[in-house]
C-alpha cells in the first residue's frame, strides 16, 4: 500500500510513505522485535548504514539494493539477506509474541492494583529521578571524567530540542559528542537495546549540531558503586574523541 502525505503546494512533488500501518499492533511488534533484537544489523543487516550508501530516488530502487547487498553485521559469519530469512524472522517474532509475551502480559495485567498505579507515578515521579541523578553524576564524575581527564563534560541545556534524550555534552574543542546514561534495568540485558526513531532522530540532529556521535552507557551496581556495564562504549569514545580533534 501507497500512501500520498499532505497537501501540494504549487510545483511541489507528491510525497509518498510506503510503510505498512499496524494500528494498536504496532506496540506489540515493536516490543517484542526490540526484546528479541530481531530487527538488530545482526539480523537484517545495517539498514541505515546501506540506505545511505544508496540513496536511493525510488523506493523500488531501494529494495533492490537491499537483497543484492545487505549482509547479517556479523565478524565471524554474515549472511546474505534473503527474502526467506525475512520471512523466517516474522515467523519468529509471531512465536515470541504468541508463546512469551501474550501469556507474561495477562498475567501481570490481571495482578496489576490501584496501589501499583498510584506506587508506580509516585515512584518515577521522584525516587526513580533521584535515583537517576546520582547514577548520572556518579558516571561523569567517577568514570568519565577520569577515564578522559582533557574533556569537559556538561550538562545537556535543558532548552534543547534533544536535552531529553541526552544526559551530558563532552566538548572537544568546538565540536562534542553526547552521552545518554541509561541502568542496566532498561533491558535485561543492554544488547537488546535499539534507540527508538524519535529518539534516534535527536541523535542525529545532535550530531549534525555539534559534529559528535551521541553514545548510550549502561550503568549498573557493581559492590554498591554504580559502574558502566557496556565497557566496549570507552573505546568508542576514545575513538570518537580523536576524531572530533581531528576536525578542528
Amino acid at each position: 500500500m501507497v500512501e500520498e502525505l499532505g497537501e501540494l503546494e504549487e510545483n511541489e512533488q507528491p510525497v509518498y510513505k510506503y510503510a505498512k500501518p499496524f494500528g494498536k499492533k504496532e506496540k506489540v511488534l515493536n516490543y517484542t522485535s526490540n526484546a528479541y533484537q530481531l530487527t538488530r544489523p545482526n539480523k537484517v543487516g545495517p539498514v541505515m548504514e546501506l540506505i545511505r550508501q544508496c540513496q536511493p530516488k525510488t523506493f523500488d530502487e531501494w529494495k533492490s539494493f537491499y537483497f543484492e547487498k545487505a549482509y547479517t553485521k556479523s565478524q565471524k559469519h554474515a549472511v546474505k539477506i534473503t527474502k526467506e530469512i525475512l520471512e523466517e524472522l516474522g515467523e519468529r517474532l509471531y512465536e515470541k509474541i504468541t508463546e512469551v509475551v501474550i501469556p507474561e502480559w495477562i498475567e501481570a495485567f490481571n495482578k496489576i492494583t490501584l496501589q501499583d498505579c498510584v506506587d508506580y507515578i509516585y515512584e518515577v515521579t521522584i525516587p526513580r529521578t533521584y535515583d537517576g541523578f546520582v547514577t548520572e553524576k556518579s558516571i561523569i564524575t567517577d568514570s568519565l571524567s577520569k577515564i578522559f581527564p582533557d574533556i569537559i563534560f556538561e550538562e545537556s541545556d535543558a532548552d534543547l530540542d534533544h536535552a531529553g534524550d541526552i544526559d551530558y555534552i563532552g566538548k572537544v574543542g568546538t565540536k562534542a559528542f553526547g552521552i545518554q546514561i541509561k541502568p542496566i534495568t532498561a533491558n535485561s540485558n543492554f544488547g537488546n537495546y535499539k534507540p527508538s526513531e524519535r529518539m534516534q532522530a535527536n541523535f542525529d540532529s545532535f550530531e549534525k549540531d555539534y559534529g559528535g556521535q551521541v553514545f548510550i552507557i549502561f550503568s549498573g551496581k557493581v559492590k554498591n558503586k554504580k559502574e558502566i556495564q557496556n565497557k566496549a562504549v570507552i573505546q568508542e569514545i576514545q575513538e570518537e574523541i580523536q576524531r572530533l580533534k581531528s576536525m578542528q
